[in-house]
């Protein structure tokens, strides 16, 4: 999806901020000086009276329910500055997203990309191989940002080298091993997969599984419909695929006779949460559970994030994670967990978790909180704010940054899973006017 201009600037502008606001980034070339000078906290710091003061408004407000909270810590001076509702987690809703794609770039590194290939299992027969790519599509479209691997592209390679060795008839099988157990999440709604509000998690999939681009209809083997898409796009390359694609694992050490790469993993995380991609969320966990040899299962990737979150010197300890989206109800995470995988994408200690920050979306301009923002007492947070969003059914979150008035970079989140169904726009427009508050807070 391309971004709009205006989004596409504030990202720029932000991203440059936020690299020099957190420090640890690249040095800039002498050729190229930077448009803005690192900002630095100028003037009083906040204090605890202050940010409650600039807050009490909004966390009076009815809408939010019993159990809301906010937590706000000084990224600059590492210190928290207030805090108020944290005694018990909160389910986050896609807020989890932050902590399952900090998890990913710590884990794998921001440059890591996934491989899907086609290698020879003998004369006459070649296995499709996933990778766990979950952006693979399959044509190229110049709407699609970050630029995907495509199926097209990789049945092109394929059928030339398969030409050069004299082969134009082949048959297919297809490798979705590198994951395993359930393709869906047990603590999950029973109508999320039936309903293509989630996908069936799968190392080879085009299209997040979808059976038409941009539709909900998912498939009820991804890696079966990939099988078939790759094998018509063969076809069309001029070799002839005898017979259904059928699963079957790769021999050990086959040779590679083509191969497309995904985008790195910081790219993919900052698709992750701008879109708040449920589907991507779900295979980075398992990628992470992979990388951290904890196997690439949904129950392995949670207990790899829980380790790299801990080695991050974040404590997970009182959460209860289940999936890497946010989908599952049962989630229970406190509200400093979410903030502090903020925190410590910012720390000048890790420049490799920058993609988190720059990634989030922009109030009033950009992903999930592009019609956000708008108006009243929150507009003042547009362009300023930068968060992830959350949302389900009475609950609603939203953790991420904001540079105050004297220049005090903040990470923050707030929340609530207690929100009377009817009341849901106004709890959800009640957190955007606490973060245009700190935003806007010279206390």
């Amino acid at each position: 999806m391309a971004r709009p201009p205006r989004a596409a600037f504030v990202t720029l502008l932000a991203s440059t901020l936020c690299l020099g606001l957190a420090g640890g980034a690249s040095a800039v070339p002498v050729s190229a000086p930077a448009v803005l000078a690192p900002a630095a906290p100028e003037g009083a710091a906040p204090t605890t009276a202050g940010v409650q003061k600039a807050l009490a408004g909004v966390l009076a407000d009815p809408s939010l329910g019993k159990h809301r909270g906010v937590y706000v810590y000084d990224v600059d001076r590492g210190k928290v500055v207030f805090s108020t509702g944290t005694a018990t987690p909160y389910t986050p809703a896609s807020t989890l997203k932050l902590l399952t794609t900090v998890s990913a770039l710590a884990a794998l590194g921001p440059e890591h990309r996934f491989t899907t290939k086609v290698v020879s299992a003998g004369k006459g027969s070649i296995v499709l191989v996933g990778g766990g790519d979950p952006l693979l599509t399959a044509k190229p479209s110049a709407q699609d940002y970050p630029t995907r691997a495509t199926l097209a592209a990789l049945a092109a390679s394929t059928a030339k080298a398969l030409k050069a060795q004299g082969v134009t008839s082949v048959t297919l099988g297809y490798d979705a091993s590198l994951f395993t157990g359930p393709a869906g999440n047990a603590k999950w709604e029973p109508n999320y997969l039936p309903e293509g509000i989630a996908a069936r998690t799968s190392a080879l999939w085009v299209d997040q599984g979808r059976l038409s681009k941009g539709m909900s209809k998912r498939a009820d083997s991804p890696s079966q419909a990939a099988a078939v898409a790759f094998s018509k796009l063969l076809v069309a390359n001029g070799v002839k695929v005898a017979g259904a694609a059928k699963p079957k694992i790769a021999p050990a050490g086959a040779a590679a006779l083509a191969k497309v790469a995904s985008p790195t993993v910081g790219q993919i995380v900052e698709y992750v949460n701008l879109h708040s991609d449920n589907d991507g969320a779900e295979v980075l966990l398992r990628q992470v559970g992979l990388a951290t040899k904890n196997g690439g299962s949904y129950t392995g990737g949670v207990t790899g994030l829980e380790e790299t979150l801990t080695k991050l010197g974040l404590n997970v300890g009182k959460a209860q994670i289940y999936d890497g989206s946010g989908l599952a109800r049962s989630n229970k995470v406190p509200l400093d967990l979410l903030a502090g995988a903020v925190r410590v994408a910012a720390s000048k200690d890790h420049p490799e978790l920058r993609h988190l920050l720059t990634g989030l979306p922009i109030a009033g301009f950009s992903g999930s909180l592009e019609d956000r923002f708008g108006s009243g007492s929150a507009g003042p947070g547009t362009g300023l704010v930068r968060a992830k969003t959350g949302t389900l059914t009475g609950v609603h979150s939203l953790a991420g940054m904001v540079r105050t008035r004297s220049g005090t970079l903040l990470a923050f989140a707030v929340a609530s899973d207690s929100v009377p169904v009817p009341k849901t726009l106004d709890a959800r427009a009640a957190l955007d006017r606490a973060a245009a508050a700190l935003a806007n807070c010279g206390c």
